[in-house]
């Protein structure tokens, strides 16, 4: 590794850390994720600086999250998912379907049929990407879709749930620091991330250590928790991570795109609001949790965005899993029913 290289990566990290301490100054929600990504942003559009993405700092920030959302999960709170997830099926499968809102608008401005389907989908970039180049997409507009959505939500959902809808029901998650058993759980998510990503599965680093932590919390009922600093040290490298991926040619290409994309997007959070609204006073559940669970961001984001908030992060996480199986099992055989029937 060149010297050059090496300190492009010590400067995303401080340039990251800057940002989130700034943000957590003027308390910004999700203020080391959210700074860190819009510092490195504009450090790489407003100046030649092309910083870097730290080597797997993004998997390691998700590794960290996804063993703080499984410690989340106990036994009685598993119950208290089980028991709704009738609703959680039908939250997910809204969320998954108002896509189509995306796929209309991107199609009657001239964008064809695969490139609209794959950039308006809410799954996650890579695996849509994946799925785009077997079925004719233009990968860059989709990956550029993509980037762009979660960027959105990212910015905008925590800031618009803590301004408006203030911080929530108090969390009844108050666990202590066990190290034996992080030491357990904490390399064991690294194993099953490992063979996660050797299977090519979507969300390796996440949902590998999720689901370590989470069988953990149940079965033995720990109430446990991450140290003191450790979900800032996750939302750092998350979102210097995110951040690496925009640059000025990006908000350059095809800027009619970009922006139909970025409508398409608040038009989804519209419906996905409006549905959670309806769930909500069907079911006498929290409003905040439904809708965050229905947003079309990434499951870190949003799960983060519900522990930041005091929110019910089991409920968030498993609307949000519900709607990426839905996408990932279900957009391509639709994209090749709707295909063929269109031919």
């Amino acid at each position: 590794m060149s010297d050059g290289r090496l300190k492009l990566y010590w400067a995303t990290g401080l340039v990251g850390l800057a940002g989130g301490y700034l943000a957590s100054l003027v308390g910004w929600p999700l203020p080391w994720m959210v700074g860190s990504l819009l510092a490195i942003i504009l450090v790489r559009c407003l100046t030649p600086w092309q910083l870097s993405e730290i080597p797997g700092g993004r998997k390691c920030g998700q590794w960290i999250i996804g063993i703080g959302i499984g410690l989340h999960f106990t036994p009685a709170v598993v119950e208290q998912v089980a028991s709704n997830f009738g609703l959680i099926f039908c939250g997910a499968l809204i969320t998954s379907v108002s896509s189509v809102v995306g796929v209309w608008l991107l199609r009657r401005t001239g964008e064809d049929r695969a490139t609209a389907f794959f950039s308006s989908m809410p799954g996650g970039s890579g695996e849509m990407v994946n799925l785009g180049a077997r079925n004719g997409a233009v990968l860059s507009q989709v990956a550029a879709a993509q980037s762009l959505r979660v960027l959105a939500v990212v910015l905008c959902v925590p800031a618009l749930f803590k301004f408006l809808l203030g911080n929530g029901v108090p969390l009844t998650h108050t666990g202590s620091v066990n190290w034996g058993w992080l030491l357990l759980i904490c390399p064991l998510g690294v194993l099953l991330a490992l063979g996660w990503q050797r299977l090519k599965q979507p969300n390796p680093w996440l949902f590998g250590p999720l689901l370590v932590a989470a069988v953990a919390s149940v079965s033995a009922n720990l109430q446990v928790a991450l140290p003191d600093g450790a979900s800032q040290i996750g939302q750092w490298l998350i979102g210097s991570g995110l951040g690496c991926h925009f640059n000025r040619a990006f908000f350059r290409r095809a800027p009619s795109f970009l922006g139909r994309t970025l409508i398409a997007t608040a038009l989804t959070m519209l419906i996905a609001g409006l549905a959670a609204c309806v769930l909500s006073v069907m079911t006498n559940l929290d409003l905040r949790s439904l809708t965050l669970g229905m947003m079309p961001g990434g499951i870190a984001e949003m799960s983060l965005t519900a522990e930041t908030l005091q929110l019910s992060v089991p409920l968030v996480t498993a609307l949000q899993v519900m709607r990426l199986l839905f996408v990932l099992f279900l957009a391509e055989p639709l994209f090749r029913h709707w295909d063929k029937r269109c031919d």
